[in-house]
């Protein structure tokens, strides 16, 4: 049976223009966006809505999420059951806000994303990265100094990384993942706040290794995302070949000059310093990753401009852990404090497609597109601010073409 949605009079925004669309008019057939138009549609079996020149936009993109992270602590150990249960009020809240895809940047399995994919569960489409690739004492490594337990082969339960060192063990462990179903690989080329025994400053994984992973997920038709805050640790992550950085903070300008050459991403997330400098003590982060926070805060804002500069573009993240999920949207405004506004929602929707390599599918409203839309009361290009409070300037949220939340008039 074809469901049609007609949504008329909207105010259009996203990401492809630096002022809204007004008066249009969406038409949704079956979960894909069949047309849209500044004339009215003729469309009279369709269930129709009047958005009174409210702003319809695309769904928003989250390039970096730990949807399993539901303690801010990393180094405590759950079973894959009470992880993924969880990660459901977690995933739940990010759709609430108005975040409809997410790409997972460790912890998250194939099995997760097929549960929203089949309605088992209520949250944000999933692209998975299965568990992170790290080396001995690295990001991914968890144990403290005096910890010599063997970690298993897969990362512990629950986790959101696993250990190899050597070419042919990073090789066998990218392989593995993407036996798994990762959508893509995740590893760790520098030290990072969340991790016991390694400073940020650490370049981690040789340039054989990094390019053992590229080469497996280059095979395998998709692309690895690094964690690298290191201006030197982006470069040889970039000149691997290695597509997307995360985080970034330390960047200067001629490795964004590199990576505006190699067409490479930054996924920047401000928004986790700020959280874990305010509440990260107290929700149970170790005291020698307290201490790392400063370093990578306060250059955050300057990433931004460097990466602007250089042409570099940048997608939306966040990097959240535990129950400072709740500041997701909250990374709008601080880039906002570096970038306008309109560059700040292409981050989270045209440009956060590009990154997931889902262009003309998902973060725009054009015919094609996988109907993920929201509708929103006011103007999100002269007031970010619509976009938070926890989804509560939404007044409608749609995914693959049904509501999830609708509170308009038909």
């Amino acid at each position: 049976m074809t469901t049609s949605i007609l949504f008329r009079n909207a105010s259009l925004v996203d990401g492809t223009l630096a002022e809204r669309r007004e008066g249009h008019h969406v038409l949704v057939v079956d979960g894909v966006i069949r047309e849209v138009s500044d004339r009215p549609i003729a469309a009279a079996s369709a269930e129709a809505y009047d958005l009174r020149g409210r702003t319809l936009m695309p769904g928003l993109i989250d390039c970096h999420v730990h949807v399993l992270a539901a303690e801010v602590n990393l180094s405590r150990i759950v079973s894959d059951s009470l992880a993924t249960l969880r990660a459901l009020p977690i995933m739940r809240a990010m759709l609430d806000r108005g975040f409809t895809t997410v790409r997972d940047a460790g912890g998250a399995d194939y099995g997760l994303a097929l549960a929203v994919e089949q309605g088992l569960a209520v949250g944000p489409r999933l692209f998975v990265s299965g568990k992170a690739l790290s080396q001995t004492g690295g990001h991914g490594d968890q144990r403290g100094r005096f910890d010599n337990s063997i970690v298993p082969a897969r990362g512990h339960a629950g986790g959101v990384s696993r250990i190899a060192d050597g070419v042919e063990a990073v090789r066998q462990a990218a392989r593995d993942e993407l036996r798994a179903g990762a959508h893509q690989i995740k590893v760790m080329v520098s030290g990072g706040v969340a991790s016991p025994t390694d400073p940020i400053a650490n370049t981690q994984y040789s340039r054989e290794e990094l390019s053992a992973v590229v080469a497996e997920a280059e095979a395998a038709q998709t692309y690895v995302m690094a964690h690298a805050y290191t201006a030197k640790a982006m470069r040889r992550a970039v000149e691997c070949g290695i597509r997307t950085i995360e985080h970034g903070n330390l960047v200067d300008d001629d490795t964004a000059a590199c990576m505006a050459r190699a067409g490479a991403y930054a996924v920047p997330t401000l928004v986790t310093y700020d959280a874990l400098a305010e509440e990260g003590a107290a929700l149970g982060l170790p005291p020698d990753s307290v201490s790392k926070i400063v370093a990578v805060r306060e250059s955050g804002l300057r990433s931004l401009e460097i990466f602007q500069r250089a042409g570099v573009k940048m997608a939306y993240g966040t990097d959240l852990l535990g129950e400072m999920q709740r500041h997701q949207s909250t990374e709008f405004t601080i880039r906002a404090r570096a970038l306008p506004p309109f560059e700040v929602i292409r981050s989270a929707t045209i440009v956060a497609a590009e990154v997931l390599r889902q262009e003309g599918r998902l973060g725009v409203v054009a015919p094609g597109a996988i109907a993920d839309l929201l509708v929103v009361d006011g103007d999100p290009l002269t007031d970010l601010g619509t976009l938070l409070d926890q989804g509560a300037h939404l007044r409608a949220i749609m995914q693959v073409g049904r509501f999830y939340k609708n509170r308009l008039a038909s």
